[in-house]
């Protein structure tokens, strides 16, 4: 009777601690779900998602009217990962190219949130290699069409993942029945925590005493990726749990899924983590997601369990048999047919090969980086900007060769320059004079060596490679002083300055006597550019400097005129971009716009700059730069191959410290530096040492013959000098044709007999004003 007295207050005693440890175990669960709800609710409606920052190429972009290259446009394909065909019917990622048609199945792609659906373009030509149409497979007509962007650079930020966010409207329907089908069927049932199969997936593996099913749903997976660590415990799956359902009341299903889709770790892209169905279909297949197939769905889907186990590069096999397992599933839940299985199932795995991994412009993209870095913050570039440069990678990898070979030539040419604790560098600067943008910028001859970018930050003394600045500060209009026939003595000169006494002295150490301006600038001639500097003023021409664009702080002594101020290559191949683009001064840019993550447009260039000069002034500038590649320190350009249109001048400093070949055609400005990190001497010229790397760049990126010539502005007047006397040529006195603003040139002539003076505009009419006046004169019937 005890005993059974016994057991029932036992039983009582059970039931009343029960009842307490439910109330406090009820009390704990809502406790800590109060806790929890405030860490999933901010972290998820913030958007979890670290996104990398890309920075892409300029697109290549054909347009009707507009002149292409076959072999340039065939390089970016290739590049691009498209596949030359000879068949009639070009698909997707294929091209054919013909001499007056080509067919390029154009890839879709994307820019953040907007999608270029892609489509076959077949591209007509004429004799002259210039587009003259554009059309698809229906017969649309369209003014252009783009090819999709190389991708210069990716910064990833701290987390080092990878991805392509996207809206759940933008997967296809079948790459989500396929997930679904996998991971989670009653994915729209369940509250977060699916009962009936974590009891079956129990069931299962129990009876095959190891782990052969999985029992948690989508939410869980989400809620273990984002806030969990990867440690198993039942601690773990009590919160996950407990997450999840936390997670379920406070977002609708479309929400979770569309975050999962793009969150879900799907394989290794080296030390990159491949993150979500966007990233990992451009990663394993080279297509946007939208363009997937079912069988390619499929094995992304089946991909989800185990990322390294059924990876489709390193196990092909198990990634075809967990394909088909989707593929059966699909079947099984009447999202496929009979047929479609069958043909989804006979398909290979249709992999992309291994992405181009560009090293190109790594110093360029770290310039555009720095610039976007002022512009947003550090910390926001894993924000997922899309940034498009103008950096052509064409003009990048003809910079990048020019100088990594051009630097090899000169050491095996010079041995002593071949130090390896200090290696000789070199910096290239290509811009487009008339828009500003940057085409191509090397920093030095190995960025895995040093990072630091000489193009754009390193400032080092221009040395002759300045005198165009002065002979525009001297030859403008409002100068009123010289022309290019004036004479400057070449004698030996003394200036006392603050510093002491300063003796500049020509590179042969030889005097001429009188000489032109042009023969001067030509010949690179230094103490007629230090009297010439004198007579137009050191601070006139720092002000000169500063209207072409140098920000560098120019020192208004007389030896400014011999280029003694430091300035970068980036800065002087602005200054003769201003002379190359008729003195316009465009806005330079590295960057044609930025959109944030959700395509919104956070900056975009404009295409603006100021007319800073007359188009007349700096031709004279430009004409006296081409007797310069045909008479005087640039000819060498001649004889390396170069046929083209092209303004240059060498520069070389004090010592030989500093060596600096610049140029320009219309629609290309081009600067070279080579030289020692130290300021040791290279003892050559920058004839010697720069000239030829700006020569095998401006032959790769314009051919030999180059582009277009440059046009006689309007506002000068063509006559014969003599170059001995700076006079009009005549009878008795032989001359040489000389450009001069309209109404500069010279009155007198050395002629002992009276001349008539013929003035030409630049299209070349002429005026017959004296000729009439002197014929009315002899008849009796005028002046």
């Amino acid at each position: 009777m005890r005993l059974v007295q016994r057991l029932a207050q036992l039983r009582s005693h059970s039931r009343g601690t029960i009842f307490a440890a439910a109330i406090v175990t009820i009390a704990g669960v809502a406790s800590v779900s109060v806790v929890l709800e405030a860490l999933v609710r901010p972290r998820l409606g913030e958007n979890t998602l670290s996104t990398p920052t890309r920075f892409y190429a300029r697109p290549l972009i054909l347009a009707v009217g507009e002149a292409a290259e076959r072999d340039a446009v065939e390089s970016r394909l290739q590049r691009l990962g498209y596949r030359r065909t000879s068949r009639s019917r070009v698909s997707t990622g294929e091209y054919r190219l013909r001499s007056r048609e080509w067919i390029i199945g154009r890839r879709a792609f994307r820019i953040a949130d907007q999608l270029d659906p892609g489509g076959v373009a077949v591209v007509r030509l004429s004799y002259g290699g210039v587009v003259s149409s554009i059309r698809d497979t229906d017969g649309r007509r369209f003014r252009y069409v783009t090819l999709e962007p190389e991708l210069l650079r990716t910064a990833y930020g701290s987390a080092n993942e990878d991805r392509v966010p996207l809206a759940l409207a933008d997967f296809p329907t079948h790459l989500v029945d396929a997930v679904l089908s996998i991971e989670d069927q009653r994915f729209f049932e369940h509250s977060g925590v699916d009962v009936k199969r974590i009891a079956g997936a129990t069931i299962a593996n129990l009876r095959a005493r190891r782990v052969v099913q999985g029992g948690s749903t989508i939410t869980q997976q989400l809620v273990k990726n984002l806030y969990l660590s990867a440690r198993r415990s039942p601690v773990r799956k009590v919160r996950e749990i407990a997450m999840a359902l936390v997670l379920e009341s406070r977002y609708d299903k479309e929400e979770i899924l569309e975050t999962y889709l793009n969150q879900v770790y799907l394989g290794q892209d080296g030390a990159l983590a491949i993150h979500g169905m966007g990233r990992a279909a451009q990663f394993y297949f080279g297509k946007d997601v939208s363009q997937l197939s079912v069988a390619e769905s499929a094995v992304l889907a089946g991909i989800i369990r185990g990322p390294s186990l059924y990876s489709p590069f390193r196990n092909p096999e198990r990634a075809t048999e967990r394909r088909n397992l989707v593929l059966r599933i699909m079947h099984e839940r009447d999202l496929l047919t009979e047929r479609q299985l069958r043909a989804a199932q006979q398909l290979g795995l249709g992999l992309a090969g291994p992405p181009d991994r560009t090293t190109a412009g790594r110093y360029a993209s770290d310039f555009v980086a720095a610039e976007l870095r002022a512009q947003v913050g550090e910390s926001r570039l894993d924000d997922g900007f899309t940034v498009f440069t103008t950096i052509d990678l064409d003009a990048q990898r003809a910079a990048e060769q020019a100088v990594q070979s051009g630097l090899a030539q000169l050491e095996r040419d010079y041995p002593k320059l071949a130090t390896p604790e200090s290696p000789l560098q070199a910096a290239l600067v290509a811009l487009n004079p008339n828009t500003g943008e940057i085409l191509a910028m090397v920093g030095g001859r190995d960025y895995g060596m040093t990072q630091f970018n000489r193009a754009a930050y390193a400032r080092r003394q221009p040395g002759s490679s300045f005198k165009p600045i002065v002979a525009l500060a001297a030859l403008a209009r409002n100068s009123g002083q010289f022309t290019l026939a004036s004479h400057l003595e070449d004698e030996k000169l003394t200036v006392e300055t603050p510093a002491g006494m300063w003796e500049p002295n020509n590179y042969d150490g030889r005097f001429r006597g009188p000489v032109s301006l042009r023969d001067a600038l030509e010949r690179s001639l230094n103490v007629p550019f230090a009297r010439l500097g004198l007579a137009v003023g050191p601070e006139r021409i720092a002000a000169t400097g500063r209207n072409l664009g140098i920000g560098s702080r120019l020192y208004a002594v007389p030896s400014l005129a011999l280029g003694s101020s430091e300035v970068t290559p980036l800065e002087l191949t602005r200054a003769y971009g201003v002379l190359a683009a008729g003195g316009f001064r465009a806005n330079l840019h590295s960057t044609l716009g930025v959109l944030d993550r959700n395509g919104e447009v956070l900056s975009r260039a404009e295409l603006d700059g100021e007319q800073v000069y007359d188009a007349s002034e700096t031709y004279l500038v430009t004409s006296a730069l081409q007797g310069a590649v045909e008479r005087g320190t640039g000819q060498q350009l001649r004889s390396l191959g170069f046929r083209g249109p092209v303004a240059a001048k060498s520069g070389t400093t004090n010592d030989f410290r500093d060596a600096w070949f610049m140029g320009y055609t219309p629609n290309l400005a081009v600067g070279v530096w080579v030289g020692f990190d130290d300021g040791r001497s290279i003892g050559l010229s920058g004839s010697r040492a720069a000239l030829p790397i700006f020569a095998q760049f401006i032959i790769a990126t314009l051919g030999r013959h180059g582009g277009k010539d440059f046009t006689v502005p309007y506002g000068l007047e063509i006559v014969e000098v003599d170059q001995e006397t700076g006079l009009l040529a005549g009878p008795g006195c032989r001359g040489e044709r000389e450009v001069f603003l309209r109404g500069t040139a010279p009155d007198r002539s050395c002629s002992p007999y009276r001349q008539l003076r013929w003035q030409f505009t630049s299209d070349g009419t002429r005026w017959y004003t004296r000729l009439l006046d002197e014929v009315r004169r002899r008849l009796g019937g005028g002046r």
